[in-house]
């Protein structure tokens, strides 16, 4: 990373209160700071830090107000941390998209078109006839199929498998070893107990926008396409079965698994170790907790949910309340079993 501070504060949109020719060359947790880094203060709880650290430029909130001297140059903004986080986005775009060229051995097949100022790394192949947009990025060792669009500005990280028919928006972010288009788990039961394949015909189309943490799968549809909308945030090592859909600016965290033909809707939050059956549709921003297991379509949206099976999120928290008191309930049982054998039973019944 190599800004000036007015390049930062233009990129933000921000204000500067202090040197804006410092240059700065990596970013640190301001406790951690040092000189030519960038740190940022959202939290009151860290204000301590701001006074005694080394780093050469802070980003703050436009309602901070000092109380004592400061040697950072300030960067005023609306909101700190997403400034950050775009100043971030912002870094990792200029290394990611960098590369560019043709490392050997790689291979492409025959009818497929790259566009400008590509990468493909070394061992990656690509498919017949399929459609590259400009200056996207597929590093080493990647696989992809035949027939495959790539939108522009896309990252594909090393060992990808993408599989014949995808279809991958812009500024979409595939990180490593994720698999894209394999076959869904179709089988049906044969009169002998055997299984035979249900052949898994359709694909996976990824709108703009999308990243997709390293070794998740999304299977491809058995008809029709599994679809992942716009903005959707996918962590690693999660299932997303054949025929689902995912809505718009949908996240959803690590070992979770969807199973096929459900329906999420937009702007919901799955958290970890989330469980979902299959042909079931869950309505806009429900809040799913971690280790949940979910049984029935949701109706009603912004509902939060947790427990397994899953339910409101308050009668969760109320029941294991209630399970926590589970001891103490044991003991005045027993307690009241032993007063069954004398005389003032009944007496020390109506004092419970």
């Amino acid at each position: 990373m190599k800004f000036t501070v007015s390049e930062i504060a233009q990129m933000l949109d921000g204000t500067i209160v202090g040197d804006d020719k410092i240059t700065i060359n990596s970013a640190a947790k301001i406790e951690e700071g040092r000189p030519g880094c960038i740190s940022f203060l959202a939290n009151s709880k860290y204000e301590s830090h701001i006074y005694t650290t080394q780093s050469s430029a802070v980003i703050v909130n436009k309602d901070f107000v000092p109380k004592k001297e400061i040697t950072a140059t300030l960067i005023y903004v609306d909101n700190a941390y997403t400034a950050f986080t775009i100043l971030l986005e912002e870094y990792q775009k200029r290394l990611s998209f960098n590369k560019t060229g043709v490392e050997q051995p790689s291979f492409i097949g025959e009818n497929s078109q790259v566009g400008a100022d590509c990468y493909r790394g070394a061992f990656s192949y690509i498919g017949k006839s399929c459609v590259i947009g400009d200056e996207v990025k597929i590093y080493p060792n990647t696989y992809i199929g035949d027939h495959v669009t790539i939108g522009e500005y896309s990252i594909i990280h090393p060992g990808v498998r993408i599989y014949d028919n995808t279809v991958i928006g812009k500024n979409c972010t595939i990180f490593a070893n994720t698999v894209i288009g394999g076959d869904g788990f179709g089988f049906a039961p044969q009169a002998d107990g055997t299984y035979k394949t249900i052949p898994q015909l359709g694909n996976v189309v990824i709108e703009d926008n999308v990243s997709i943490g390293s070794n998740t799968t999304i299977d491809c549809a058995t008809m029709g396409s599994t679809i992942i909308r716009e903005g959707v945030k996918i962590d690693n090592l999660v299932q997303i079965a054949h025929n689902v859909e995912i809505g718009k600016n949908t996240v959803i965290a690590a070992q979770s698994g969807i199973s096929g033909s459900t329906t999420i809707g937009e702007q919901c939050i799955i958290a970890g170790q989330v469980g979902i059956v299959g042909h079931i549709t869950i309505a806009n921003k429900t809040k799913i907790g971690a280790q949940s297991g979910l049984g029935k379509s949701i109706k009603k949206e912004g509902l939060s949910l947790s427990g397994s099976p899953a339910r409101d999120l308050n009668e969760h928290l109320r029941s294991m309340a209630q399970v926590r008191r589970l001891p103490e309930m044991e003991e005045r049982l027993k307690e009241l079993e032993s007063k069954q054998e004398t005389p003032d039973l009944q007496e020390s019944i109506k004092q419970q």
